[in-house]
């Protein structure tokens, strides 16, 4: 491989001792060995929410596991509509399952795209963004009911590959990867992003209209990046 620039500027004071919820965009699967390797020395370990049921599935279940990743219990709507008493239950569950984070500072990394953002994506969701997809509240929302009253700061990622066409993973195996840019922004957990997302409809609304205003923030920043770059 070639060498890269990495081109990484933080807003805020990092610690290893602190709990954070890694806020990021999503263009490659790159993406995740790049927030890694930041992470390394500068906060704890990053950790992914997953589903309970990728426990077995070869392989990557048992690597997930053994990296202490923390599993998530989830029911859907049609599930819950025949079982109302289950209402609520996958958060206590899954929050029980995370006990164990409360001893031992934490990080969490939130795709808030769900998907890896590409041109083609962004004309099937039709995206009022320049260079993101639409965020979607409800991964992040269940993340800081189940460990919110843990994390003490919001890290806002914004990850470009400026001088790469097509994919940024086939580019760095082929030493066509040349730059790197990442920029963090350290927000304070407030009350404004703490509630009940999933029964409390003023709520929702409220946190759907933040988490909008930082896409809004983080699209402007990208294009400022890519002319800058």
């Amino acid at each position: 491989m070639n060498k890269v620039e990495l081109d990484y500027v933080v807003e805020g004071e990092l610690s290893k001792r602190e709990w954070y919820l890694i806020v990021a965009n999503h263009l490659s699967w790159l993406d995740i060995i790049l927030l890694t390797d930041f992470a390394a020395g500068k906060i704890p370990a990053p950790k992914f929410f997953l589903k309970k049921e990728l426990i077995w599935l070869p392989f990557v279940g048992l690597g997930a596991w053994a990296l202490d990743m923390p599993f998530m219990q989830r029911y859907s709507k049609a599930f819950l509509q025949k079982n109302p008493h289950l209402k609520g239950k996958d958060i206590t569950t899954t929050k029980k399952s995370c006990e164990k984070f409360r001893q031992l500072p934490t990080t969490v990394i939130n795709f808030v795209e769900g998907n890896r953002c590409t041109p083609e994506k962004q004309k099937i969701k039709q995206s009022p963004f320049e260079n993101l997809l639409p965020p979607r509240a409800g991964g992040i929302a269940f993340t800081l009911a189940t460990m919110g009253e843990l994390f003490t700061s919001v890290l806002d990622v914004t990850v470009i590959y400026p001088d790469t066409q097509g994919s940024p993973m086939i580019a760095m195996l082929s030493g066509r990867l040349k730059k790197v840019v990442l920029r963090v922004n350290v927000h304070p957990v407030t009350d404004e992003i703490m509630g009940d997302y999933f029964n409390d409809e003023e709520f929702k609304q409220c946190f759907q209209n933040w988490l909008n205003s930082v896409w809004q923030n983080k699209d402007k920043l990208i294009t400022r990046l890519k002319e800058a770059n």
